[in-house]
């Protein structure tokens, strides 16, 4: 079976040197590996979240080319089958394959998430996207009050805020 390095080494490739891209995934495998730690999560569940994160935004690239955008129902349509059709290979399960591509099909959707995988999946890449694009404030409020169910991912949405003044940081 693949090590996730391996998966991550693999990933990289596959995103043939665009930067934004590769720098957002390894973000958001950051942010979902430390949430996942905190939170004590398993050992195979936190081995497909890491997988899922390192390929959710598989489908980037064939969006861009041909919808000429990211949007997430794009991400979501296209990400699936090709998250499973790049992992054939790895030596992971079925099972495991399947969750992958669940979760890479579904992770702009915040409505009815059914796992802890899912729940820092989107908590993960929130956070990469809130840092990257500059979002603050009530925006960012807004939604980790109602996305976020992690006390981890809260902790470090208000750690990387508070000069921004969001989150619910106690002072000091």
């Amino acid at each position: 079976m693949q090590t996730i390095a391996q998966l991550m080494e693999k990933m990289i490739a596959f995103s043939e040197g665009n930067i934004h891209d590769i720098d957002h995934f390894v973000r958001v495998w950051n942010y979902a590996r430390t949430i996942a730690e905190l939170e004590h999560v398993d050992a195979d569940t936190r081995f497909v979240l890491e997988v899922a994160a390192i390929v959710h935004d598989i489908a980037c690239p064939l969006c861009r080319e041909k919808y000429g955008n990211t949007n997430g129902r794009h991400q979501e349509a296209e990400g699936a089958p090709m998250a499973a059709a790049f992992l054939a290979d790895s030596g992971m399960t079925e099972t495991q394959i399947e969750r992958v591509a669940y979760l890479v099909g579904h992770h702009h959707t915040f409505t009815e998430i059914d796992g802890i995988d899912y729940q820092i999946l989107i908590e993960a890449d929130y956070i990469a996207n809130a840092t990257e694009n500059g979002w603050s404030g009530d925006n960012v409020r807004n939604f980790v009050g109602k996305y976020f169910a992690t006390a981890a991912g809260k902790r470090l949405v208000a750690e990387i805020f508070r000069e921004q003044g969001t989150g619910n940081r106690e002072p000091d």
